[in-house]
Formats: C-alpha cells, sequence, structure tokens
C-alpha cells in the first residue's frame, strides 16, 4: 500500500507527530528537525550513527511520517536547500575541515564558523516572523518575567537589562537564593514569561513555564527546536542553533536573538522609547556608572 500523499512539510510532519512517537523514533525526528543539512548531504547511514538509532528506525520513521522511504525524506530536503538559501554550505564546510583534523587553528576556525552561521540563520524569514511577533507580544505586556538559568542566564539577564533602558516592566528572574522564582505568583494573563533553555535543558526553566501556562501567563521561548520541552509549553518559540565544535554547545545566536528583540521593542515604542532611552543614559551619566572618555581642555 503506497503511504497517502501529505500537504504537509517535513518539519511540520515531524512536530505534529512527535509526542506520539516511541523514543528511538523520536530521537531519530529531532535529529531530522535539528540537522537539515545532514538528512539532504549524509547517508542514511551516517544520519542514524550520529542521531544514536540504527538505520533502519530511519527508515521506519519515515514510513510513520507519511512518506515510501528514507530516500523521499532525503530529496524533499535536498529540494528545500536548492530553493532557499539558507547558508548551509559553510557550516558543512567546517564539519569537514573538523573531521580532517587542523589542530588548534582548525578548531578556532570551525567554531567561528558554525556559531557564525548560527547567528546568520536568524536573518531567516521563518525566523524573522518569530521575532516580530515576539517583540509584538513583550510589547503589549504589563510584565516580563526573564528567565534563564544555567546556560540561558546570560541571556536572560542581558535581555533584562537591554528592557531596563526603556522602563521597569522587565522582572529577571533566578539570581539566585532560590526565592526570585517566587515573582510569578504576580503574574497573570497581562504578563509573559519569556523563558530560555535549551539541551540540557533546565528542569526549574521547564516546570517555571508550566505553572505560567497553567496561570494563563503566555509564555515565549527562546530554544534549540520546534520539539523542545519548552516549545511544547509555549504559546510562541523562537529557535536558535547551539551548534558549535566545542564541548558545550553555543548561546552566541541566542544572546544575538535576544539583541535583535530589544531592538524591535525599542522600534515599537517609537519617540517614547527613544526619550525613555536618553533619560536613562543621562541618569546613569550622572551617577557615574557610565564614564564617558574626558573632554580635552585647551591649553
Amino acid at each position: 500500500m503506497t503511504p497517502m500523499k501529505s500537504a504537509l512539510s517535513l518539519p511540520d510532519r515531524i512536530i505534529a507527530a512527535f509526542d506520539s512517537l516511541p523514543e528511538q523514533l523520536g530521537q531519530a525526528a529531532r535529529y531530522i528537525l535539528d540537522n537539515p543539512n545532514d538528512v539532504a548531504l549524509l547517508s542514511m547511514r551516517e544520519q542514524a550513527r550520529r542521531a544514536g538509532v540504527k538505520p533502519w528506525t530511519m527508515t521506519r520513521l519515515a514510513r510513520r511520517l507519511g512518506y515510501a522511504g528514507y530516500e523521499d525524506i532525503r530529496e524533499e530536503s535536498a529540494a528545500a536547500l536548492r530553493r532557499a538559501a539558507l547558508g548551509f554550505s559553510g557550516r558543512a564546510g567546517a564539519q569537514a575541515a573538523r573531521e580532517e583534523g587542523g589542530g588548534e587553528d582548525g578548531l578556532m576556525t570551525d567554531i567561528a564558523q558554525i556559531v557564525g552561521n548560527g547567528v546568520t540563520r536568524l536573518a531567516e524569514p521563518a525566523t524573522m516572523k518569530e521575532l516580530a511577533a515576539a517583540a509584538a507580544l513583550i510589547s503589549g505586556a504589563r510584565r516580563v518575567y526573564c528567565l534563564g538559568l544555567r546556560a540561558g542566564y546570560p541571556v536572560a539577564a542581558q535581555f533584562a537589562y537591554l528592557m531596563s533602558f526603556l522602563d521597569d516592566r522587565a522582572i529577571l528572574l533566578g539570581r539566585g537564593a532560590g526565592t526570585d522564582l517566587d515573582a510569578m505568583r504576580h503574574a497573570g494573563a497581562e504578563d509573559v514569561l519569556f523563558a530560555i533553555s535549551a539541551a540540557p535543558y533546565t528542569g526549574a526553566t521547564i516546570e517555571t513555564a508550566r505553572y505560567a501556562a497553567r496561570r494563563g501567563v503566555p509564555v515565549l521561548a527562546l530554544t534549540d527546536s520546534p520539539v523542545s520541552p519548552l516549545a511544547a509549553i509555549a504559546s510562541r518559540s523562537v529557535i536558535v542553533s547551539t551548534d558549535s565544535p566545542s564541548f558545550v554547545h553555543t548561546m552566541t545566536p541566542a544572546l544575538a536573538a535576544v539583541e535583535i528583540l530589544a531592538s524591535l521593542v525599542v522600534a515599537r515604542g517609537g519617540a517614547k522609547a527613544l526619550e525613555a532611552i536618553a533619560a536613562t543614559e543621562e541618569q546613569l551619566a550622572q551617577l557615574n556608572i557610565h564614564l564617558y572618555a574626558p573632554q580635552r581642555t585647551q591649553p
């Protein structure tokens, strides 16, 4: 029996089916979703090895998603790469260089190229659409509770800091002592929880997001996959790459994303936002918090 054709794209099929997939199929599905360039460029056996599953798992997944076989998935992925210049060639080249081995210089080049590609992918149309929607959500919120723990903390802190130039809406959670998550008890439907987490996900972030969602608080996620546990809770998600040859994943694209997001919020605020920034800068200068180069006096 020939599988029925579906109008859904491969990523949409995976997202729709993900919660119902058995563990091994889910592991393979996430690999495909997070590594579209590998799907198009590598053999099925190599993809299975990198996903940590058996080759036949890839075939079973293809049929579960409505394809005749895994080759159909590879062909669809290759066609998507041809249709859109997604910038994967630089990343593929960096992977090849790393596999050949280039010493310290090669490692530094690999990290810079792959992390840079992650930042560049923020300019893809789908990501820009989500960033614009996230900015609209934040601009209309009474309070923005910013939560990122462990590797996500600097990202949340950067966003809260940038927002502080505008007003006092941004509340940074997770600063220590285990009590500042209590601020969420005051959150309601007029607020937003902006939660940041990437694999391996921090349990407290996921649990706080679930708590917020149960209370009717909109959850905005900044995460690494549309099938991450945080994305499953959120009403909106911005997906960023965390790929890196380093021993840890990178949060650099996430930092770039929140800087873009803050800029969009300022743009939406117009003249009022610019006035607020100017007033903040003047106060910081008066308090000697921001030091500027002294003016040279005439002899």
